[in-house]
């Protein structure tokens, strides 16, 4: 396995535009990838290794389309598809799960990871969470999630106040501030909680999962509009990696289903509300 190299921030120059992506990449040897530091998702290791599930899917079909290297950077995911049409990064594999919106703003390959969505509470659930609007509900309350991410949003939609809200840059920061009593709750997918959780070592808290009311997720590679191609080329590989059985071998290791991929589409993803 290759490793990768992390830049510290996000690259500076665009590539120029090509009619053939894939091309240039194979020529240039490398593909750019931006992602986050959420295991089981992505990981980054104190080496500057890249892992996690996505990077590794995204790994081996870039390597079976003759793009021997990742080149990564970590960025919150509000600001990956924006950089992805900056043209600073070549795609996004990152857990970034498909909605109608993002499906309008980026070319998605065909399903990868799916999960669920949970939270963070201290032991026992005092407070009896089950739902964002569970949350939205109690007055004193106060809920962490990502910026930019599926959990905030969906806490929005449920009436959980903004003022309520907690914007958390990282798993560790939010994991902290239950742990400090400084939110009653963190959201994030069940996979990257139990991760968290199993890491922290902290018998205080456990993960509910999954959120009632909150859909099931697939996410899948994330390229720009423009690079169609390219996420056609992406897709014929990973489909050949489902079918020989390479998929399931690298994702479920990580915790996810393979089947749960294979059971549905990009197109009945983009088209879920």
């Amino acid at each position: 396995m290759k490793k990768c190299l992390i830049a510290v921030a996000l690259l500076a120059a665009p590539l120029p535009a090509m009619a053939d992506k894939l091309e240039d990449l194979q020529k240039q040897g490398y593909v750019r990838i931006a992602i986050g530091n959420e295991p089981p998702y992505t990981a980054v290791a104190s080496d500057g290794k890249v892992s996690g599930a996505a990077p590794d899917v995204a790994r081996a079909v870039f390597e079976k389309l003759g793009i021997k290297d990742l080149e990564a950077s970590i960025a919150e995911y509000g600001a990956m598809i924006p950089s992805l049409q900056a043209g600073r990064v070549d795609a996004i594999t990152a857990g970034l799960f498909m909605k109608p919106e993002r499906c309008n703003a980026v070319a998605y390959s065909q399903p990868i990871l799916c999960d669920a969505e949970a939270l963070l509470v201290p032991k026992g659930n005092p407070k009896g969470f089950k739902s964002y609007a569970d949350i939205a509900n109690d007055a004193s309350a106060r809920m962490g999630a990502p910026g930019g991410g599926t959990e905030e949003k969906l806490a929005l939609d449920a009436g959980v106040p903004r003022d309520r809200l907690v914007v958390v840059p990282d798993p560790q920061s939010g994991l902290k501030m239950v742990q400090d009593g400084r939110i009653d709750a963190y959201s994030l997918p069940v996979l990257s909680l139990n991760d968290l959780l199993a890491k922290s070592g902290d018998a205080n808290l456990e993960v509910f999962a999954p959120v009632e009311g909150a859909p099931v997720y697939c996410d899948g590679a994330a390229f720009n509009k423009k690079d169609t191609a390219l996420r056609d080329a992406f897709d014929v590989e990973l489909a050949k990696l489902k079918e020989s059985g390479e998929f399931a071998q690298i994702v479920e290791p990580y915790g996810f289903s393979a089947a749960a991929a294979m059971s549905t589409t990009r197109d009945a993803l983009c088209a879920a509300q």
